[in-house]
């Protein structure tokens, strides 16, 4: 057990245009250099260019985005004996949500197009419809996990 003291959970604002404190967080995990009013802006384009292409509210298209391509499982190296095994661990709520954000973005940013807001919404729509590269991470990670159900007992 680490000697220092836990880590608290800061109080999350919510944005201010959809009062939503997963849309505060996914700009915050975006930002790069500190530049938060730049990461809100292409967040906030990509929601518009999300409306324009379902015809439906963009944060629920987005929220849907995030709950699809959360992950349930994921496999932790173990050291049993001078073998590694890949074990597979549930995941609490709080990396489930922090991992899903971080391969929609990234996913997004190595994604080829016009702009970061283009590839966000295309992202974040081919997550909508489970497909899509940030998806098909999580589907990896299940997969993987699946394979390696046998190393379960190793769980610490």
């Amino acid at each position: 057990m680490g000697r220092h003291k836990k880590s608290i959970d800061r109080p999350v604002v919510p944005d201010a245009k959809y009062n939503s404190k997963v849309v505060s967080k996914f700009v915050t995990r975006m930002m790069l250099a500190g530049k938060k009013d730049v990461c809100k802006k292409i967040v906030y384009q990509a929601m518009d260019k999300l409306k324009a292409k379902t015809d439906k509210d963009p944060l629920e298209v987005f929220l849907k985005a995030i709950d699809n391509v959360k992950p349930v499982v994921e496999v932790k190296a173990r050291r049993v004996g001078g073998a590694t095994y890949q074990v597979p661990i549930e995941i609490r709520d709080a990396r489930r949500e922090a991992l899903a954000m971080r391969w929609l973005i990234t996913a997004a940013r190595n994604r080829n197009g016009h702009g970061m807001a283009d590839t966000l919404a295309s992202e974040l729509l081919d997550a909508y419809n489970s497909t899509g590269t940030a998806f098909k991470k999580k589907e990896d990670t299940h997969k993987m996990a699946e394979a390696n159900k046998a190393f379960a007992h190793y769980r610490w």
